[in-house]
């Protein structure tokens, strides 16, 4: 499904607690011939690989100079690499089912949105009264992420394909964080309330703005929407223990954990209500997990992966993809696990 890029992670404190090669640890039914895709764009010595939508994965790498640019895979294997230009880095974090990237780029240590059309163009923007401008997701064209005010207080935004902008805060919120927007316009994501609390909201697209939590939390992120409006993303209990958990379109919540029951970050929702995220084990190694709607969970790892990060599974629930650490030096490498 459409993952919102999460680079600006300094609210989402927990996303990152944010060839062909032959898998045989995956035998659910959505992924009966399962394989791994491992893949660096040219120059990368760390790559993230941030969302998958039509088989298209978009994310951004660090070269030897400590720079970050921007990439886009397509299905047939061909890596395309851009920057903004006059960046000094530029992050691709959001891709939508026409090729279009959403993102940001720092420039005289300010950062401001993106939008690449497929043909490379890019367009720039920033909401008024913007000092830093965030793009986290976008969907038929149409962005969503925050940006930062004069105080230095961030809040909500929409970017629709012609260039306006409108803003948006939940009530309360202190510290607004959209992080993903299906076709419709309704938008997922977090805030901070007033009493530093961390609370999930569904933004319809008429501009109205539910909270939501699941039972017991006292940090609830959504990461992730998909068409019928189901939310995936994970939450902490008192004891700072992490939990999945999706929201119906009409509002019911259900939690899970995978193994330690501890650990468990839900990243990205598919159309089909299939979940894909990461889990902790015993040794604060990360795998890989894919739940399917009925509740069946199984985990994976790219092969001689040391940690696994999964960020995003294609709206059609065809392919996953996210990045894993080898054992050797832990730089990390992009992969895609296809059906």
């Amino acid at each position: 499904m459409n993952k919102s890029f999460t680079g600006a992670q300094v609210h989402m404190k927990g996303l990152l607690a944010c060839a062909v090669i032959a898998t045989a640890g995956m035998s659910l039914p959505a992924y009966a011939t399962p394989h791994f895709i491992i893949f660096d764009p040219p120059g990368s010595i760390a790559t993230t690989s941030r969302v998958i939508s039509n088989g298209s994965a978009a994310g951004y790498y660090q070269d030897t100079a400590s720079r970050y640019h921007g990439f886009v895979r397509t299905p047939d294997g061909v890596i395309t690499t851009f920057n903004v230009q006059g960046a000094t880095d530029t992050y691709a974090g959001s891709i939508d089912q026409e090729g279009t990237i959403t993102g940001f780029y720092t420039q005289n240590n300010f950062q401001h949105g993106f939008v690449r059309a497929k043909n490379g163009t890019i367009e720039t923007f920033d909401p008024p009264g913007s000092f830093g401008t965030i793009g986290l997701s976008i969907n038929n064209g149409v962005v969503t992420g925050f940006y930062y005010d004069i105080n230095n207080v961030p809040h909500g935004y929409v970017r629709h394909p012609g260039g306006e902008i409108d803003v948006f805060d939940p009530p309360d919120s202190v510290y607004t964080t959209p992080t993903s927007i299906n076709s419709t316009g309704s938008i997922a994501g977090l805030y901070t309330d007033s009493s530093a609390l961390v609370h999930g909201f569904l933004r319809d697209p008429n501009g109205s703005i539910t909270a939501f939590d699941p039972g017991g939390s006292t940090y609830t992120a959504a990461v992730s929407i998909n068409e019928r409006a189901a939310i995936a993303g994970f939450w902490y209990d008192e004891q700072s223990n992490i939990h999945g958990f999706v929201r119906a379109g009409q509002g019911a919540i259900t939690t899970f954990d995978l193994d330690r029951g501890n650990s468990t970050q839900a990243s990205s929702i598919d159309d089909k209500g299939h979940i894909a995220g990461f889990v902790f084990d015993n040794n604060f190694a990360g795998h890989g997990f894919l739940r399917l709607r009925n509740g069946t969970v199984r985990t994976f790892d790219p092969p001689n992966s040391a940690f696994t990060r999964v960020e995003s599974i294609d709206h059609n629930g065809n392919a996953i993809t996210g990045e894993y650490a080898d054992p050797q030096n832990f730089f990390f490498h992009g992969f895609i696990l296809a059906q």
